[in-house]
């Protein structure tokens, strides 16, 4: 059973109103005192005449507090990011919340357990295999196909997506030419430059490195999709012990600095360009100093960041339901269940990473995705609450009832029975009789034998052929 995304959360405030005054305040200082290392030379000129202050031996960028409001104001509070079919269309504003997945991953755990490196039919096979999942709403291109060059990675991905699912996609991008590939497919799919810009069913990440430094690339890939005018989110991942302060709140204003520092260009290269406030905060294992992906912390820090989105009144692009267990096991199921849970309670619209990914994000399973959806079906029920009425509160059935009584056979029952429950696909819920008769399955291999199921069975909405054809002969490069 599919449970449809845009459900408003809000519900869980893991910062006060004067916390978020307080990150806010504090946020600015570092803009306006600390500034941002910027070397491409363009950014540089274009924040100067916005009225930067830079310092051009050192790269460094100062963002006056005037500067970074104008910007936030510029910046659209709604973003549509479509679909190639409508009923996939996520409108990103308030406390909206849609879950999907996320990546780049450099290997796979397939359907036959095997681990190795992601190829490029593994990004058409999961395309089709989401394309089919109710309950992941958006596709971030989850792997690299490694062995593509790197000037066809971009083309190949994004076209491998969109002939295999009609719900959004978002990707990284590495070169220049291949964003301009990208979007000049996308256009001719749409129908037209317009008709793209009006109903964008592609949008582009581009990074920003921690601490407060844009990378020289990244820098020149985000100025190229600003012009375009294509939606963009300008990942930022501050890890709290290494690459941002130790403490949660100090990672919170180092996150926001670098997230506001992101809109800022791009609202100056283009003002009005559909960008997100994007977010990775995550945490280092102390002792051992390794990446983490999974830990409560990372949970509590989206959530505490969507609430500084919605402080600005911008959607956001943050960070959940990853697992840093090396299987579908256990550590993965309640690792990415809280930090979901969190994230979506706050009201995140776009929580990205939340299907398929373990090992910290670099490796996806087939059978994860399908144990995702499950998971990611129950955190949007949760999202939505109790509806508290006077038919839900059903006084007139309790009398009817009354004492030692049953309500399987009341009308009341079946209108709502529905509605009411959440209905997983791999969970196991019959007696352990009933179970072992079955052949005793563990949720890894049920949910491996229905992605098999899948992708035997389904397809995805075709692009039209003499589109395609069209494709192919201006773009030789794509492996169709």
């Amino acid at each position: 059973m599919g449970i449809s995304g845009g459900i408003m959360g809000g519900s869980y405030k893991p910062l006060s109103q004067k916390q978020i005054e307080q990150i806010h305040e504090a946020t600015l200082e570092i803009l306006e005192n600390v500034g941002v290392e910027i070397s491409n030379q363009e950014a540089q000129d274009i924040l100067a005449t916005a009225g930067a202050r830079i310092d051009r031996e050192t790269n460094r960028v100062y963002l006056p507090r005037k500067l970074v409001e104008q910007s936030i104001e510029s910046a659209p509070s709604e973003v549509l990011l479509a679909g190639r079919d409508e009923k996939n269309d996520l409108l990103l504003s308030g406390k909206r919340v849609y879950l999907g997945t996320g990546g780049t991953a450099l290997n796979v755990l397939d359907l036959e357990n095997e681990y190795r490196p992601a190829t490029l039919r593994d990004c058409k096979d999961i395309a089709r295999l989401v394309d089919a999942l109710d309950n992941i709403h958006f596709f971030v291109l989850p792997v690299y196909p490694n062995e593509l060059p790197k000037e066809e990675v971009d083309v190949n991905r994004f076209y491998a997506a969109i002939q295999n699912t009609t719900k959004h996609v978002m990707g990284g991008v590495y070169t220049i030419e291949g964003v301009r590939k990208v979007i000049r497919i996308a256009e001719i799919i749409a129908g037209g430059p317009s008709e793209l810009r009006k109903r964008p069913f592609i949008s582009m990440i581009t990074s920003i490195m921690s601490p407060l430094k844009f990378d020289v690339a990244y820098t020149e890939l985000m100025l190229e999709v600003a012009r375009q005018g294509i939606p963009i989110a300008t990942s930022t991942c501050p890890m709290a012990g290494a690459t941002a302060p130790v403490t949660l709140a100090g990672t919170l204003v180092q996150q926001n600095a670098e997230s506001l520092a992101g809109i800022v260009l791009v609202q100056q290269v283009n003002p009005g360009t559909p960008v997100l406030y994007s977010a990775v905060p995550t945490t280092v294992d102390i002792r051992t100093m390794d990446f983490l992906f999974g830990c409560v912390e990372m949970g509590l820090m989206n959530a505490a960041i969507s609430q500084m989105a919605q402080y600005y009144n911008l959607p956001i692009y943050s960070t959940a339901g990853v697992s840093d267990s090396k299987l579908p096991d256990a550590q993965s199921g309640y690792e990415k269940a809280t930090t979901a849970l969190l994230c979506a309670l706050a009201g995140s619209n776009y929580v990205h990473n939340c299907a398929g990914l373990i090992d910290k994000g670099m490796t996806v399973s087939y059978a994860q995705y399908v144990i995702d959806d499950d998971i990611n079906g129950m955190v949007m029920r949760a999202v939505r609450g109790i509806e508290v009425n006077s038919d839900t509160l059903a006084v007139d059935v309790i009398k009817q009832v009354g004492p030692g009584g049953n309500y399987l056979a009341e009308k009341h029952t079946l209108k709502f029975m529905r509605s009411e429950f959440f209905f997983p696909n791999v969970t196991e819920r019959r007696s352990y009789r009933q179970w072992k008769e079955d052949g005793a399955k563990d949720c890894w291999k049920r949910a491996t034998e229905r992605a098999k199921e899948i992708l035997a069975s389904h397809e995805s909405v075709p692009i039209p052929e003499e589109i395609e054809r069209r494709l192919a002969e201006e773009f030789p490069e794509l492996r169709v």
